[in-house]
């Protein structure tokens, strides 16, 4: 298994379209972004990719970018934050028993990696999610990052349909959860709505507690 490389260059695209955005922007973090959290977590949370003006600027997931406002305030409203807002990487902000991360861990061109870029990627998932303890809880943001899991783990893809709160049992007594992402799209339009995406945290509660 891999363990995550910080200058890691294993896609040529991305490396090359990252050394491009860090010559525009010398600021920004815009290299390969780890995981953020509880390194013993039981949930674990799992985006696409890093965004432009997020992640890629901030150095943590879903950090500094419009799809970060709903899912750190849901985070600290289930205790899983100790904070509501996560603006910055030294910001103070504390998961607890919570983990995110991302299927592809560089910045894509228009937000959209390639198969080929997820797959090779999908070993440094695989990586994280062997840590995990039995009853553990994965929360998929978007179906790609619901597929990226099952292939990091082993599972048939056909088997496991992806679904607004829908639940899968897999092996080691892991639990699937998908959710719509919490992208300003589909926040925007209503395809997520707060209330929805509390419902899934709510069923990632109950999954825990058992």
């Amino acid at each position: 298994m891999y363990q995550f490389e910080a200058n890691c260059q294993r896609c040529p695209r991305l490396a090359n379209f990252l050394k491009e955005v860090k010559s525009e922007k010398p600021d920004y973090f815009a290299a390969p972004v780890p995981a953020f959290g509880d390194q013993k977590a039981r949930l674990l949370i799992v985006g696409l990719a890093p965004g432009m003006h997020g992640a890629n600027r901030t150095g943590r997931p879903f950090t500094g970018d419009f799809a970060g406002i709903l899912l750190y305030q849901t985070l600290y409203d289930f205790g899983f934050s100790n904070r509501a807002e996560s603006v910055s990487a030294d910001d103070g902000l504390k998961l607890r028993n919570c983990r995110i991360t991302n299927a592809v861990k560089c910045l894509p061109p228009q937000n959209k990696p390639t198969g080929e870029e997820i797959n090779i990627c999908n070993p440094f998932l695989a990586s994280e999610l062997q840590s995990m303890s039995p009853g553990s809880v994965i929360l998929a943001l978007g179906s790609i990052a619901h597929n990226a899991v099952l292939k990091a783990l082993g599972e048939k893809l056909s088997s496991y349909k992806f679904a607004h709160n829908a639940k899968h049992k897999l092996e080691n007594e892991l639990t699937l959860l998908d959710s719509y992402h919490c992208s300003r799209y589909n926040t925007q339009t209503k395809r997520l709505t707060e209330a929805m995406f509390r419902k899934v945290f709510q069923s990632a509660q109950r999954l825990l507690e058992k």
